[in-house]
């Protein structure tokens, strides 16, 4: 099974459609999938549920598809250097699931692990548990929070094999493995492309048999949300 596409738009073909739900790896603007998320939005798909820490930055990252009414709803634990986000959320025009960061993360493992849910004490007396099961566990409460399975996950690595087994690098692992692993169809994009057998096994974080696709973006723009420099 040949998983290389010549490019971001083909990878995406066939698989992303109106009102899915779509997870996306990333930090901020750190291992975010740059050019996957530019093929989504150039698919004029919409009504998207995106899952993702943030939203990027005004017209970058996912800041490009909510720029382009893309994205209707939202499930994150971050929006503040976006604030096309915040205008759409406070406008009644974007749903929001906000959820704390760690949880947010093992919803994301849960799911690839195949556990419907879990619970854990964060949010237990606050806003996010409203709705909620809690439970007592020797003597202290917890909130069930349900894991996360998306119809299509992108991912970013740094470096695949033809067969998908995926090295990330550094930051940029990120929320990226956890993402990989909740997507009924992963799409990866890479920044170099080995042979089967070029990469040690103990290298691969994740295995690729989680990987149904991949492209490769070689020079990615890589942006800085906040460049601070030392004056002169």
């Amino acid at each position: 099974m040949n998983k290389v596409y010549p490019d971001a738009a083909s990878a995406l073909a066939g698989i992303v459609q109106d009102g899915q739900t779509i997870a996306v790896g990333g930090f901020g603007l750190c291992g975010i999938p740059e050019a996957l998320i530019a093929a989504l939005r150039d698919s004029g798909v919409k009504d998207l549920t995106a899952i993702s820490n943030n939203a990027g930055v005004d017209g970058f990252g996912l800041g490009m598809l909510l720029t382009t009414r893309q994205i209707k709803k939202m499930i994150s634990s971050y929006v503040g250097e976006n604030k096309e986000f915040e205008r759409q959320y406070l406008a009644g025009e974007l749903q929001l699931e906000f959820t704390p960061q760690g949880t947010l993360a093992e919803k994301l493992r849960a799911g690839g692990a195949g556990i419907p849910a879990f619970f854990t004490k964060t949010g237990v007396g606050t806003i996010v548990a409203e709705g909620k099961e809690t439970r007592e566990f020797d003597g202290e409460t917890y909130v069930m929070e349900r894991s996360l399975v998306a119809d299509v996950s992108l991912v970013k690595a740094w470096k695949a094999d033809k067969a998908g087994n995926l090295v990330y690098r550094k930051t940029a692992r990120n929320f990226n493995p956890n993402v990989a692993t909740a997507g009924k169809i992963t799409v990866v994009e890479v920044e170099e492309l080995v042979e089967i057998g070029a990469l040690d096994p103990d290298e691969v974080h994740t295995p690729g048999i989680f990987v149904h696709r991949i492209v490769v973006n070689a020079t990615p723009e890589k942006r800085i949300e906040q460049r601070t420099v030392r004056a002169n």
